[in-house]
């Protein structure tokens, strides 16, 4: 089950919408109704772990850079993971970098590339 679109407000101010969009394949940052960011993955199956998903690319139109909105993004796509009983392979090096940086928070869920 994916969790509802949720409203963030930036360091700006500025309110921006964070979403699954799973016929993509990706989370998606939104300003306004256009997409600034997204957090593209594959869904993996049949290794024994259970569902995994796949987190390949992340990345912020460079106009929003800055802000911190990657990391809004990657939290959100993460907590979302949990929440549809899914495991975590942080293919991308920035999801990699961030779970690093937050150790501890979804340790139990990732499983880490060979």
């Amino acid at each position: 089950m994916s969790l509802p679109p949720t409203e963030h407000q930036d360091d700006e101010g500025r309110v921006v919408v964070v979403r699954h969009a799973p016929v993509q394949q990706r989370y998606e940052l939104l300003d306004d109704g256009t997409v600034i960011g997204h957090a593209d993955y594959r869904d993996l199956e049949g290794n024994g772990a259970g569902v995994q998903r796949d987190f390949l690319h992340t990345e912020v139109d460079e106009a929003y850079g800055g802000r911190g909105l990657a990391s809004v993004l990657v939290a959100y796509a993460l907590d979302d993971v949990r929440a549809s009983g899914l495991r975590i392979v942080p293919h991308c090096p920035y999801v990699a970098s961030w779970l690093r940086k937050h150790a501890g928070r979804f340790d139990d869920l990732v499983d880490w590339p060979a």
